[in-house]
């Protein structure tokens, strides 16, 4: 805790120590409360992330001997929180990515019998390797440029290598991304992709819930889970001077009538480029993959039909003939993509904490 500092007491040392753990617990429990339900739906991305975590506060630690003691103390405890977050990142995607080569429902077996005997015995091999050659390295390595310039290069390596292997994994779940390439080419050329090929053109850091047409640039935003208030002030917004909302009740009324057979609500904010998805009671994997092809569909028709600027009911017949189009080749597509190897049964699309509505007019006829 002393390193770069001659003049470090016991007792400097020790409150620094403190003030890193303090510091990486707290990190660690905003962290989990913030992002936590993101870390399943976006695993590879997570997973990639704590690499850059990992590494991130390997080079904070080397540069901190070269500061005064005020600034090294704010870089160590940097590379605290930087590591608090590469544990709960890898942790937590390392659980989804086990979930995801369990095909058979095996996930005891692999974690008890691959992670202990497999793993360990990768870990030893890889740990030896490693000090084989670091013992020949440090020989060679003498100066200051050159130690920085190795670490530079094996920590390029290390990321390079972990996105590789990131980028090799098939996941077989749809999450935001995942579902805006399937079903956009799905709609535009009645062709549902594989998960290789969807693992091919995905990217690995995405901007949480942008909606793309077949890969193309960001031309939209998405929210699913949302509350019903969100809904209803995008659909009947207040008036900017005086604060009077005009039809909204009739408004809501026409879209949940629009709705009555669906688990869910969708309105396309065309104006601001943002879609509000409102799961109802009892919404599963499906509904919800419903809803977002909806949304991506209704975006990309406001997008190539340049209907920013009409009224409620242009913009609602819209949302119509979208709802009554998908509607008709639904069941087709999800045969397809059963057979194509995708698992239409685990909810990824929500990556916060979500809300659920129940209508009660509509139990009432």
């Amino acid at each position: 805790a002393g390193v770069g500092d001659a003049s470090a007491s016991p007792t400097n040392a020790l409150l620094l120590s403190i003030l890193q753990e303090s510091t990486g617990r707290i990190a660690t429990i905003l962290f989990a409360d913030r992002l936590g339900t993101a870390l399943e739906p976006e695993c590879k991305m997570y997973r990639l992330a704590a690499d850059v975590f990992n590494d991130a506060a390997m080079v904070l630690d080397c540069l901190s001997p070269a500061l005064p003691r005020g600034p090294r103390v704010l870089l160590l405890s940097s590379s605290s929180v930087l590591r608090a977050l590469c544990g709960v990142t890898a942790g937590s995607s390392k659980a989804s990515l086990s979930a995801h080569f369990a095909k058979w429902g095996n996930l005891g077996e692999l974690n008890a019998v691959r992670g202990i005997v497999l793993y360990s015995s990768q870990e030893t091999v890889i740990s030896l390797l490693g000090m084989l050659a670091g013992s020949v390295v440090v020989s060679y390595v003498s100066s200051p440029s050159a130690t920085w310039c190795c670490l530079i290069l094996l920590l390029s390596i290390h990321l390079a290598m972990n996105r590789a292997a990131v980028r090799a994994v098939r996941m077989r779940s749809l999450n935001r991304q995942r579902a805006n390439l399937v079903f956009s080419t799905f709609l535009d050329q009645n062709k549902v992709l594989t998960p290789k090929e969807v693992s091919l053109q995905e990217r690995i850091f995405e901007r949480d819930g942008v909606l793309r047409w077949r890969g193309s640039g960001a031309f939209a935003a998405a929210k699913i889970g949302l509350p019903l208030w969100h809904l209803l002030a995008s659909l009947a917004p207040a008036h900017e001077m005086t604060g009077s909302i005009r039809d909204r009740a009739a408004k809501v009324m026409r879209l949940a009538s629009l709705y009555r057979d669906e688990e869910f609500l969708v309105w396309y904010n065309a104006p601001q480029r943002l879609g509000h998805i409102t799961l109802k009671e009892g919404a599963g994997a499906k509904s919800q993959l419903k809803a977002w092809t909806l949304l991506l569909w209704i975006a990309h028709r406001h997008r190539t039909a340049d209907a920013t600027s009409a009224g409620f009911e242009p913009k609602l017949d819209l949302h119509r003939t979208a709802l009554e189009e998908l509607t008709s080749r639904w069941l087709e597509c999800l045969d397809r993509m059963e057979t194509a190897g995708w698992d239409l049964g685990t909810a990824s699309l929500e990556t916060t904490p979500g809300s659920r509505v129940r209508l009660q007019a509509e139990a009432d006829g």
